[in-house]
């Protein structure tokens, strides 16, 4: 666990935190829309590239330098801020004070325009940025250069890994309660196509018959072509392994601490990484109905008198901006076949 500092007064500036991945859903929202926080309590993040303000547009910027910032296809504005940001929850920030004149806002809260709008109450130093406006996951933003890490006293946190994929409760249902696609699924669906069209050239493929197919199949058709030689695709991951013969292209998890996709020792073949919620919802059966079976029912034979919840009246699509915010981050984007399918996208919207 952590505590992070100011690096002015030392004054302490969040609850004890431990780090995790930084959701595949982070600045993916749904428009117009109020949203929870990003984090979970007690979990901290780092988002490793620039972002917030100063913007400079891409005219001004230039093809190459864009590229030495992680962006390899044309973009109205680049970020220059701080990277390495730090993101916790809101409720785990403690001893900071909002900074009137920098609480711009778009609707109903906070966007961040104006840069950092939280103070350090004991030095009046500005340390972070509070983001809440509506289309915005909640979210604490401390500023890397204002703030320190060390480490919180008593017992350390657990560290998560693959086995934590595989408890029920990982698992992340697509639809929300009110029935409509949960948002996180819909960035992390945006944010998966953006790589299965990196790693195919923006060919077909095939899915793997079953909850791929019944989820992401819409999505998949309306970004990629059908026709001959299709790419096969499967599902591979902790506590499932990997089909054989290996699919042309893998889906799966991010690690929950650092990010990086799973895969099996010695295995360099294609691989598309998922949200692991995401992930553990396709890949691991689960409950199948909200009542048991109960009296003379055989096994295996499901009650069919309960209510059906609510759901989508459309189909699963992906977050536009989640995927063409991912897209222009892969390298492979710099490949004439993948600059003629943006170029394509862009002049038919």
């Amino acid at each position: 666990m952590d505590v992070f500092m100011c690096a002015g007064c030392g004054a302490e500036l969040t609850a004890p935190v431990s780090r995790v991945a930084l959701p595949v859903h982070t600045g993916h929202g749904g428009w117009e829309e109020l949203h929870p926080p990003l984090m979970d309590p007690a979990t901290y993040a780092v988002d490793p590239r620039p972002s917030g303000p100063p913007w400079r547009r891409w005219e001004d910027v230039g093809e190459d330098e864009a590229a030495r910032r992680g962006v390899y296809a044309p973009v109205y504005s680049l970020s220059f801020g701080a990277p390495n940001r730090i993101v916790i929850a809101p409720g785990d920030s403690r001893s900071m004070r909002l900074i009137p004149e920098k609480c711009e806002g778009y609707c109903r809260g906070v966007d961040g325009r104006a840069g950092p709008n939280l103070a350090c109450e004991g030095c009046g130093r500005a340390v972070a940025t509070r983001e809440d406006d509506c289309g915005m996951w909640q979210t604490v933003w401390l500023e890397p250069d204002a703030v320190v890490r060390r480490p919180a006293p008593g017992p350390a946190a657990r560290t998560p890994g693959w086995d934590d994929l595989l408890r029920p409760e990982h698992r992340l249902p697509p639809v929300e309660t009110d029935g409509s696609w949960s948002r996180r699924w819909d960035a992390a669906v945006g944010v998966a196509l953006a790589h299965l069209v990196a790693v195919t050239g923006a060919r077909p493929v095939t899915l793997p018959a079953g909850p791929v197919t019944e989820l992401l199949g819409h999505a998949v058709g309306r970004h990629l072509p059908t026709g001959p030689d299709p790419r096969s695709v499967g599902l591979a991951g902790p506590g499932v392994g990997t089909p054989r013969p290996r699919p042309d292209v893998l889906l799966v998890p991010r690690h929950p601490l650092t990010g990086e996709p799973w895969r099996e020792p010695d295995d360099a073949g294609a691989v598309v990484p998922l949200d692991s919620g995401v992930w553990a919802y396709l890949a691991l059966p689960g409950e199948t109905s909200p009542l048991p079976a109960t009296g003379v029912l055989p096994p295996g034979v499901l009650r069919d008198d309960y209510p059906l919840p609510p759901l989508p009246w459309h189909a699963l699509t992906g977050h536009p901006g989640a995927f063409r915010a991912t897209l222009i981050r892969l390298p492979a984007v710099r490949t004439p076949r993948l600059r003629e399918y943006l170029e394509g996208r862009r002049s038919r919207r």
